[in-house]
C-alpha cells in the first residue's frame, strides 16, 4: 500500500545528522508521500540540516530551541503561515549532561535533573501547545522513548527518569487532545548508534547484550522505527493513542 502519507504535512523536530532516528523517519515520510517541515537548533545545525534535506520535499525549515518560548511562538506562526493543516508531528528531542550519564544517579545535581526534564520531557508539552493550533484537521503527535524509562539501564540514569516523565506526558496529552482528533503516542526504540546514545557510558555493552538476548537476536534497525512512525502518522493508526509502541527486537519482554 504505497503513499500512506500522500497529501500530509509532517513537522519533524530533532534531526541532528544522518544517523538520527528523526532523519530515518523523515526519509520514510518522504517515501510515503508526505511534505516535510523541519526545525534546527542554531546556525551550525541549520547548515547540516539544509544539506541533509536536499532532495526532500521540505515546505519550511525554521529555528526552534524548545527552551525558548519566543521560538515556539514563532514556530506556531510559521506553521499557520503555510496555509494548510499540519497532520503529523515527530518530537525526537532529548538531552542530559554527559557527566550525569557517567556517574551514579544519586549524584545527579538539581540543575542536571531539571535540564533533562525540560529538554527531554516538558518539551513535548511545549511542542504540542505550539503545534496544535495548526492541526486543524486532527492528526498524530509522536515522540521517541526508551526502555530505560521503566527499567534500570546502566548509565542511563537521569535520562531514564526523564523518559518516564515523557511517557506519562504522552498519556495526559492523549487525553487532552483526543477531542480534537489528535492522537499522541511514543515509539520505544531499541538502542541505536546515534549521537545522543554515544553520550551513555559503555553504550556498546548495551548493544552487545541486546544482540545476544533479544528474541530476534539482533539490534534495532532505524528503518524499523521509521516504519512504525509512518503507521502512527497514517490512517492505519487512526485508532491508536496514548500508547508506547515497542520497536526493539523484543528486548522489553526479557527478564534476564
Amino acid at each position: 500500500m504505497p503513499n500512506l502519507l500522500e497529501g500530509k504535512l509532517a513537522l519533524i523536530l530533532g534531526i541532528a545528522n544522518k544517523w538520527s532516528l528523526a532523519y530515518a523517519i523523515a526519509q520514510a515520510f518522504w517515501r510515503e508521500g508526505a511534505t516535510l517541515a523541519l526545525t534546527y537548533l542554531g546556525d551550525r545545525q541549520k547548515v547540516a540540516i539544509e544539506e541533509l534535506s536536499q532532495g526532500l520535499p521540505v515546505a519550511g525549515l525554521w529555528p526552534c530551541d524548545v527552551t525558548k518560548d519566543e521560538e515556539l511562538r514563532s514556530l506556531t506562526e510559521s506553521l499557520q503561515a503555510l496555509g494548510r493543516p499540519l497532520d503529523a508531528v515527530v518530537h525526537s528531542l532529548a538531552f542530559a549532561n554527559r557527566e550525569d550519564l557517567a556517574r551514579p544517579f544519586v549524584e545527579t545535581g538539581r540543575g542536571g535533573f531539571l535540564l533533562a526534564q525540560e529538554v527531554s520531557a516538558y518539551s513535548l508539552v511545549a511542542v504540542a501547545r505550539a503545534t496544535v493550533p495548526a492541526m486543524t484537521a486532527g492528526g498524530s503527535l509522536m515522540t521517541l522513548t526508551y526502555l530505560g524509562s521503566s527499567r534500570v539501564v546502566p548509565n542511563y540514569n537521569v535520562m531514564g527518569v526523564a523518559k518516564a516523565s515523557l511517557e506519562a506526558s504522552v498519556r495526559y496529552l492523549a487525553s487532552d487532545l483526543g477531542p480534537q482528533r489528535i492522537r499522541v503516542n511514543a515509539i520505544s526504540a531499541g538502542p541505536v548508534k546515534t549521537a545522543s546514545a554515544r553520550a551513555v557510558k559503555d553504550f556498546s555493552t548495551i548493544l552487545d547484550y541486546v544482540e545476544r538476548r533479544s528474541p530476534l537476536r539482533r539490534n534495532t534497525d532505524p528503518a524499523e522505527v521509521a516504519d512504525a512512525a509512518v503507521f502512527l502518522a497514517s490512517n492505519l493508526g487512526r485508532g491508536v493513542t496514548g500508547n508506547i509502541m515497542f520497536v526493539d527486537a523484543g528486548i522489553q519482554i526479557m527478564g534476564l
